[in-house]
């Protein structure tokens, strides 16, 4: 293995770096499939643990909350006291977290694993990146392995829908989560012996106010943004106050950084604006990636009727795609720029998004899949070239503050995605069920289906099948309605996304080819 501390060489990596590239991959696949696996779970959950609408979100979000809260904390910590020793750590905690959601025996039990779960795998993505760049010194080696971490990173999300169908077919919901069980036991195991400890020299202890401020910055917004999202409280102002509190810590924690000789985040990574960029465009992507994610999956089980592993196998091919995108990148780039490749993958998944838009309410189970492939394939590009440009941005000192923010920027986005995505499908449900509920149906039955759509079956057992009918008719018309919209703004979103990308990108290959000149 080469050394380290790299000093102006450039080694290429052997096979015990590749074989530790394998066991990196493990922890980064497991956190974004413990964010899709819950996608066809949560309607057995839900029944089981009795869980209302609130609880169900906040099942889905406390995991990515916490996980987003912690990211930058995590990144900074294991440049301090070992990027390995952070990691094995980590995954400790994730395995007997995983253990505890897997044996829930309420909503509340299962909020606060899902928080434990997030908080753990916070340790695992920055460790993991960070230690990449540790490892793979050379440019394109590099640029590879991050493409191969980031087809786990990102297709573990979509094909989390694959095996928790395959898991609820034959087990009880919480064996999902025990999923992580044998893959942080084998981390544990063998990542002592194939992977480097890397700890970066006169770091300074860490700055718990600086700890304090990150996490008064993260939460209150993303709880207020999802408050928002959702619409049921009769006043807006506490989700308000959340988001300009969180505004104001952000605020303080930025001022408090420029001050510090050792900061949580080193902010000179923001001079460049493709770094800026770059971090918005992924969380962007992430967000409208998982909120499309999550109503498609909802879409072939709730509204087409298959079965949890049915549906799972048929979300198949979005796990595929992103992966193709993903390790495909590095060969597109060998022959166009790489911002062509990334706003060309972005073209197609804003088509991908706009046939979406037309997406009916029955005989779409073909269409729909082909549609979600198409969108995972094209953002994946952007993922594997921008993970890579983020990170190696910056020095081997600061790989974890780099890879903290890529990480942090991702599952935001993706968390955001879930709530303002998830609840905008869910109003425009919810409001249509009740506009459109046939005539002679009760309040109470219309009520219990608008909750969720997963709660429908049961209210219409309620009642006679003619007008049983026509109410899972109305359900499945207004749950195509959500999705139809969501679609829509997802769309806007990567192409707005696409030509920020462009103008970024092109400024930077041009400031490049002035200097090049310059030194001719």
């Amino acid at each position: 293995m080469h050394e380290q501390d790299v000093a102006g060489t450039h080694p290429r990596a052997g096979r015990r770096e590749w074989i530790g590239l394998a066991v990196l991959a493990l922890p980064a696949l497991l956190v974004a499939l413990d964010i899709g696996v819950l996608f066809l779970a949560l309607p057995h959950l839900s029944a089981d643990l009795r869980a209302t609408g609130a609880e169900q979100l906040w099942i889905m979000d406390s995991y990515g909350f916490l996980l987003a809260g912690f990211l930058i904390t995590m990144g900074s910590l294991g440049d301090r006291v070992g990027r390995r020793r952070l990691l094995l750590i980590g995954a400790a905690a994730f395995g007997a977290a995983s253990v505890l959601a897997a044996y829930a025996s309420s909503p509340q039990m299962l909020i606060v694993a899902r928080g434990m779960l997030g908080i753990a795998g916070a340790t695992l993505g920055p460790s993991t990146l960070a230690l990449i760049s540790n490892m793979f010194a050379d440019a394109r080696q590099r640029g590879l392995a991050f493409s191969v971490w980031a087809a786990c990173q990102f297709g573990g999300g979509a094909l989390g829908p694959v095996i928790g169908g395959v898991m609820l077919n034959h087990f009880w919901w919480g064996s999902a989560f025990l999923l992580g069980v044998p893959v942080m036991v084998l981390l544990l195991v063998v990542g002592p012996v194939l992977l480097p400890e890397y700890r970066v020299p006169g770091a300074g202890r860490i700055d718990l106010f600086s700890v304090a401020l990150s996490l008064l910055a993260v939460l209150p917004v993303v709880y207020g943004i999802k408050e928002l999202a959702a619409g049921d409280n009769s006043s807006p102002a506490p989700a308000i106050v959340a988001i300009v509190a969180g505004v104001i810590m952000g605020a303080l924690f930025v001022l408090r950084q420029r001050r510090l000789e050792h900061p949580l985040v080193d902010l000179r990574l923001f001079v460049k604006t493709s770094f800026r960029v770059m971090l918005t465009a992924m969380a962007l992507g992430s967000g409208a990636l998982a909120g499309i994610s999550l109503l498609t999956s909802q879409y072939v089980q709730s509204v087409v009727g298959l079965s949890p592993a049915e549906a799972g196998l048929w979300q198949a091919p979005t796990g595929v795609g992103i992966a193709a995108g993903v390790l495909l990148a590095p060969k597109l780039v060998t022959v166009v720029r790489p911002t062509t490749a990334i706003v060309f993958g972005l073209s197609l998944s804003a088509v991908g998004m706009l046939l979406l838009t037309q997406l009916g309410s029955s005989g779409g189970l073909v269409f729909v899949v082909v549609c979600v492939a198409l969108v995972a394939f094209g953002i994946g590009p952007m993922f594997a070239l921008g993970t890579g440009l983020v990170v190696s941005s910056a020095p081997p000192e600061r790989a974890g503050s780099a890879a903290s923010l890529s990480e942090t920027s991702n599952v935001l986005g993706s968390t955001l995605g879930l709530a303002i995505l998830g609840t905008v499908g869910t109003a425009i449900y919810r409001n249509q069920l009740v506009d459109s509920a046939p005539a002679g149906v009760p309040a109470a039955v219309v009520g219990a289906a608008r909750e969720t759509m997963g709660g429908v079956a049961a209210a219409v057992g309620q009642l006679p099948a003619g007008p049983a009918s026509e109410l899972f008719a109305t359900a499945r018309e207004s749950f195509t309605s959500g999705l139809n919209v969501v679609a829509a703004v997802g769309a806007v979103v990567i192409i707005g996304v696409a030509f920020a990308v462009r103008v970024a990108l092109r400024q930077k290959a041009a400031q490049a080819e002035e200097v090049t000149a310059d030194a001719g």
